[in-house]
């Protein structure tokens, strides 16, 4: 029996509007379109990052159902262009909402509208619900009831975060609010601390649904204060809320709240009902223009199954295009929108670049027959090069890979069977070669610190006040410090023979090959990063054994984490950057000289 033939799906349709970055996914072709769409209001900071991929999920779960839907990023945010919060304050998410609805209704033809929320996007959907009129139903998915309270809970979330980076005190942002190297506007949060849904006074919508969590009582004070103003309220659990919000790289929704979340919706009164409105025509989205930037959010490749953002400098191009390859399952704004920041500071130098998600990564959807886990795997050299390929159909200016961690790996593995890859930087890369079988799970929880990050915070202040307060797991300690030695051990027994063992043989055939190629590659590492360890072991500490590698620099940032959390370390990773592509690039050249891309859109 031939079983039928699955393509992969187009990721969503970008579009520009209000100085932001909205996706827009269309009912799918086989289902029967409804007058119901269906608009998302994003939480804040690391949950925002962790719900990405939960985000574009749904979105295609409900185009199965033939129901339309727009998701998008708030100033100062995501894609979004920055400043437009310093004056407007919490308004200026609110009146985005508002603009991305009128968008929405444009776009579907659809004549009502549910939103859907999560965490802080509760605040912004209940302020907005007074001027959505159409509106037919909201979600409250772990809604922030009392900003104050969300404010503390934030505060003590990012030091456990920081904690877990291993950033000391001083390290630290501590001004404002801020997690995993995200700052809410101060304008921002001074209004979200003066927010209480608990104290609404009018109903927000006929029919409201409340995802709680089950060790939040206020969640279901909310459900009751809801139902007393005369909504139609249903209660659901939020299973597996935590997995979903701690880690991106581990973040997975529970299937049981897509599929009841699924269900409310396909059950309300419009979803009953065939569309009659007419959709608009997918028209090319515009750039979003900064200072020196202009930046067009698009999708490219096979079936236009790639979701990304092209960052040009509004004057003359000069040296290397870019292409930020993403670390683990951040979006491509990267941890702490530090891509983002990259690729503007280089449009200031001429310098153009592409970051873009992979398949089933952000907003990208999963290649058909793919595992769910992708890090790693040779598909994702797949999506490198079709990203390349959409840079060549521009113009023929050399490119060059740049990446963190499993992005670095990424970069190095193309450079090898790319030609068209020029050059690499490669920021705190763990491996060389990936080991076949491998778990990547059990690779990430048992990485653990290096010996040298183990002795440096020993001899902290604040780590001996916590070990006498009982906070640090002494055998948990012991333990990694334990497996870190006998590592230690064993590769100084094995080093004499590293290049005569399979692994060490195809990581000097990696290396020897880039040098062949005659191509640069830039080795960036944070003092104590895990990755020293394979470093160390093929090329002696410093990199002394790579002396017969021209082509090859390294570079040590001092007292930086492993997502390079400090300003310094991030101003050292985009000097390699720019320094290469300067270097590598061709004569300068008007954007003028380019075709025209918006119709990759």
């Amino acid at each position: 029996m031939t079983l039928p033939l699955v393509l992969p799906r187009s990721a969503a349709m970008p579009l520009t509007f209000a100085g932001t970055v909205g996706l827009y996914t269309p009912p799918a072709e086989n289902a029967s379109p409804v007058d119901l769409a269906v608009l998302f209001a994003s939480p804040w900071g690391l949950e925002e990052m962790c719900t990405r991929k939960f985000w574009r999920v749904l979105s295609e779960k409900f185009a199965d159902r033939g129901i339309a839907s727009l998701r998008f990023d708030y100033p100062d945010t995501g894609d979004a262009l920055d400043g437009a919060c310093d004056l407007q304050g919490l308004s200026a998410w609110t009146q985005n909402l508002l603009q991305a609805a009128t968008e929405l209704r444009h776009l579907s033809g659809c004549s009502k509208i549910i939103v859907v929320s999560q965490g802080l996007g509760a605040v912004v959907a209940a302020e907005a619900a007074p001027l959505l009129p159409d509106t037919e139903a909201i979600a409250f998915l772990a809604p922030v009831t009392s900003g104050r309270m969300h404010l503390r809970e934030l505060a003590l979330w990012s030091r456990v975060v920081d904690e877990n980076l291993g950033l000391s005190e001083e390290q630290r942002l501590k001004e404002g609010v801020s997690i995993a190297s995200l700052i809410m506007p101060s304008a921002v949060a001074q209004d979200v601390r003066k927010a209480d849904l608990l104290s609404l006074k009018s109903v927000p919508a006929c029919h409201c649904l409340v995802v709680e969590r089950p060790d939040r009582p206020a969640d279901a004070a909310f459900a009751a204060q809801l139902k007393t103003l005369g909504a139609n309220v249903t209660r659901q659990n939020f299973e597996g809320y935590d997995r979903l919000v701690s880690n991106p790289l581990a973040a997975r929704a529970a299937p049981s709240v897509i599929e009841n979340l699924l269900d409310w919706v396909v059950s309300l009164p419009s979803a009953q009902i065939l569309l009659s409105g007419t959709p608009a025509l997918p028209v090319p989205s515009a750039p979003l223009v900064g200072d020196v930037f202009c930046e067009t959010p698009l999708r490219f490749g096979q079936y236009r199954r790639l979701s990304g953002m092209l960052c040009e400098p509004q004057g003359e191009r000069q040296g290397a295009t870019v292409v930020f390859v993403s670390s683990a399952y951040d979006r491509h704004c990267g941890w702490g929108r530090a891509t983002l920041y990259l690729a503007r500071e280089l449009a200031r130098f001429g310098i153009s670049s592409l970051r873009f998600d992979t398949a089933n990564a952000g907003d990208s959807p999963p290649r058909p027959g793919e595992p769910e886990q992708v890090l790693y795997g040779s598909g994702q050299n797949l999506d490198l090069q079709e990203a390349i390929n959409f840079l060549q159909s521009l113009d023929t200016r050399p490119v060059i890979a740049a990446g963190r961690c499993s992005g670095a790996y990424l970069a190095m593995q193309c450079a090898e069977i790319d030609s068209r890859i020029t050059g690499v930087v490669a920021v705190n890369i763990a491996t060389f070669r990936w080991k076949t079988g491998r778990s990547v799970e059990e690779a990430v929880n048992n990485a653990g610190r290096s010996l040298g990050e183990y002795g440096a915070r020993a001899l902290r202040l604040e780590t001996v006040k916590r070990l006498l307060r009982g906070e640090i797991h002494v055998v948990s300690a012991l333990s990694h410090i334990g497996k870190s030695l006998a590592g230690r051990i064993r590769n100084r027994a094995l080093g004499v023979v590293r290049f005569w063992l399979p692994h060490g043989r195809s990581v000097q055939t990696l290396f020897r090959h880039l040098q062949a190629e005659n191509k640069p590659v830039a080795l960036l590492y944070s003092e104590n990063d895990y990755g020293l360890e394979e470093f160390d072991y093929y090329f002696g500490q410093g990199g002394g054994r790579l002396a017969g590698f021209d082509n090859v620099s390294v570079t040590m940032i001092p007292a930086a984490d492993h997502n390079l959390t400090p300003a310094y370390a991030r101003e050292t990773y985009l000097s390699a950057v720019r320094h290469m592509a300067l270097q590598i690039g061709q004569a300068p050249q008007s954007t003028a000289d380019r075709p025209d891309i918006l119709h990759n859109s």
